[in-house]
């Protein structure tokens, strides 16, 4: 009952959300999107006629950049200002997202160390690993391979007819390049209290690790640890079970945020595109829902209709991370064993984030056919590769997503300036990402269960 009346009240806060953002975007916010747009049209205008001028001693040159400099500062007031104006509804979002972020990191800990304590000896702990990997990297490499095929039936680049901002313009994303170093820094911990404090759930769960078979392995000593982690954990769900009566508080203040910014004009404006791709996403739910059915049978539209709470907070807040603790619930509800969850879940949230992975090569191609570039098939197997590998450990990089394909799209020559194109709607479609992942991790957590045969009828 409790949990049909929250579904209830976040899918009501989701619509009075959108309600209050178009009343606010045209009361109060418009004037300030106006402003923003004027003096991003007069930029250009003003850095094409630089271009031109071949002379940078002449007086027009100085004019121009003092007038440059005027736009840009009236640009980033009026940023500032709208900003401030949804502060009140942005914070709603911000309060529930940080008490989220709260109990992850120790939730993480604590379960992983009592599922690999539980699991027993290394060799388990390796067999189920390797069970978990080789569903993630199908499930990765079906999502790319999805996106590519799609992107390429719909060719959404074609019908945007958008004028491509210069090639010089910065899009203040910085890309990410295909570095071993930084995956290494993503994944190996040099202190475990940094890794808890920066919520990187990857070195966390590397440190789990390492402490759940040390404590395994020390027998009876090591059975008070894991009394008292199972102890912590229970109590970090609780504590969760509080947490979510605030969701649809946040839900509405984040799509209120969202919808008073961008306007219901960006959705007009971007429908092919927003369209095609959540047509996408739509198959990817269909792949990974008849995946689950072959392993799980009806059980797998039982554990969809369990997990749909979650996959609404991550779509209303745009963030996986959030749904977390409400999934690991539901998981163990549904009759998965806690030593599998808390072993595949954490690893899940950095190694299998379908609905990402799938956006990454949409929106890569997508950006190729705006620009007119063509990929023959082979470049673009080479691009999906690439995505595979650059997107592994990056999970709690601010806008991941855009982060690496700034990155990609350089190794192929499409101007990185084109992100441009994809700024504005970035939220909208993430949260359509946010909930696929949600889905992707929980099937695969309740698959690998049933292969260990820990799956509860």
């Amino acid at each position: 009952m409790k949990q049909s009346k929250l579904t209830l009240f976040i899918f009501l806060a989701l619509v009075l959300g959108v309600v209050t953002g178009y009343l606010y975007n045209v009361n109060v916010i418009n004037e300030y999107n106006d402003k923003i747009i004027a003096s991003e049209t007069r930029i250009k205008a003003i850095d094409t006629r630089v271009v031109q001028l071949k002379d940078t001693t002449v007086a027009e040159f100085g004019t121009l950049k003092a007038e440059r400099a005027a736009m840009v500062k009236e640009r980033k007031d009026a940023d500032t200002t709208r900003e401030d104006k949804l502060v009140g509804f942005s914070i709603l979002s911000d309060i529930f997202l940080r008490l989220i972020k709260m109990i992850v990191a120790p939730l993480v800990f604590t379960t992983l160390v009592v599922g690999v304590a539980k699991v027993g000896d290394i060799g388990a702990v390796g067999r189920i690993g390797g069970k978990t990997m080789l569903w993630f990297l199908s499930a990765t490499l079906v999502s790319l391979l999805l996106g590519m095929l799609l992107v390429n039936f719909f060719r959404p680049g074609e019908t945007m007819h958008l004028s491509l901002p210069d090639s010089h313009l910065s899009t203040g994303i910085q890309k990410t390049a295909l570095s071993l170093r930084d995956f290494i820094s993503h994944v190996v911990p040099k202190s475990f209290v940094e890794a808890m404090a920066n919520n990187e759930i990857l070195q966390i769960v590397v440190f789990a690790l390492f402490f759940g078979v040390a404590t395994g392995a020390i027998g009876e000593k090591g059975e008070v640890v894991i009394k008292a982690m199972d102890a912590i954990a229970h109590v970090i769900l609780k504590i969760t079970g509080y947490v979510m009566y605030v969701a649809p508080l946040a839900v509405f203040g984040a799509i209120t945020a969202v919808i008073a910014r961008q306007g219901l004009g960006i959705l007009s404006t971007y429908a092919i595109f927003i369209g095609e791709f959540y047509f996408s996403l739509i198959v990817l739910w269909l792949v990974i829902l008849l995946a689950g059915i072959v392993v799980l049978g009806k059980r797998a539209l039982t554990l969809l209709n369990r997990i749909k709470d979650a996959m609404l907070v991550a779509f209303s807040t745009s963030t996986s991370e959030a749904a977390y603790p409400r999934i690991l619930m539901e998981l163990e509800r549904f009759g998965c064993n806690n030593k599998i969850v808390s072993f595949v879940l954490p690893l899940g949230y950095s190694f299998n984030l379908d609905g990402s992975m799938m956006y990454m090569t949409f929106a890569s191609l997508f950006l190729a056919q705006s620009y007119g570039i063509h990929l023959a098939f082979g470049q673009q197997l080479s691009m999906l590769l690439v995505l595979m590998l650059t997107s592994k450990g990056i999970a709690g990089v601010p806008r991941a997503s855009l982060v690496v394909i700034a990155g990609t799209i350089a190794m192929f020559n499409i101007p990185e300036a084109g992100l441009a194109l994809l700024i504005g709607i970035d939220p909208l479609l993430d949260m359509g990402r946010s909930a696929t992942n949600v889905l992707g991790n929980a099937m695969a957590t309740a698959v690998v269960s049933k292969w260990e045969g820990e799956l509860k009828n």
